[in-house]
């Protein structure tokens, strides 16, 4: 009886922490949100990351016929290394790139609230390449991700990210030549 008693509280114990934890899970995800919908997005940087991506030297990274060459000229144990390093590169050029989609979406969502329903179909068209860019740099990094782990496998063709990242880039570009009153809603970042 004596034992029953004693797990009681401690019950009692971990179930109020249990509460507490997500009492406070709550008012994280709450503050989050908040501030997610008040920040205002800097279109200037985002045009800036999209710019400082070199996505030719990404395209020669994981060209086919680059790789060919490669495995062609260079001893198996040379190639597997270089193709391991160019992989490497290849899979952080694709994860700045899904920074840029996730600063992008945001431009989007920013300009899907203004009161110009021009701006605001762009601001739709900029929200989808996000997310289409976002989903081309998932697939290729996972793609990249095996052949750093395994380079002697013979690479298959990547998601055609380049083209997702200029067509995202493009309709940045042209988001960003509207009139005044977009900068005025993306410009500052407030903290």
């Amino acid at each position: 009886m004596e034992h029953g008693a004693a797990t009681l509280p401690q019950g009692l114990i971990a179930a109020w922490a249990l509460v507490a934890v997500a009492f406070v899970a709550v008012g994280i995800l709450a503050y989050v949100a908040i501030r997610g919908r008040t920040r205002r997005v800097d279109l200037e940087r985002t045009v800036q990351a999209f710019r400082s991506l070199d996505i030719e030297a990404f395209r020669n990274l994981v060209d086919s016929a680059e790789e060919a060459f490669l495995r062609n000229h260079l001893s198996p144990r040379k190639f597997r290394e270089i193709k391991r390093q160019r992989a490497w590169a290849a899979l952080l050029y694709a994860w700045e790139a899904g920074r840029a989609a996730t600063a992008l979406a945001k431009v989007g969502q920013a300009a899907q609230r203004s009161l110009d329903p021009e701006i605001v179909a762009s601001g739709v068209q900029v929200a989808e390449n996000a997310f289409q860019l976002r989903l081309q740099t998932v697939r290729v990094s996972l793609r990249l991700l095996t052949e750093v782990l395994l380079p002697g496998l013979s690479s298959r063709s990547l998601p055609p990210l380049a083209d997702q990242y200029e067509r995202a880039a493009e309709t940045l570009f042209r988001l960003g030549r509207f009139s005044s009153g977009v900068r005025n809603l993306v410009r500052s970042k407030r903290a």
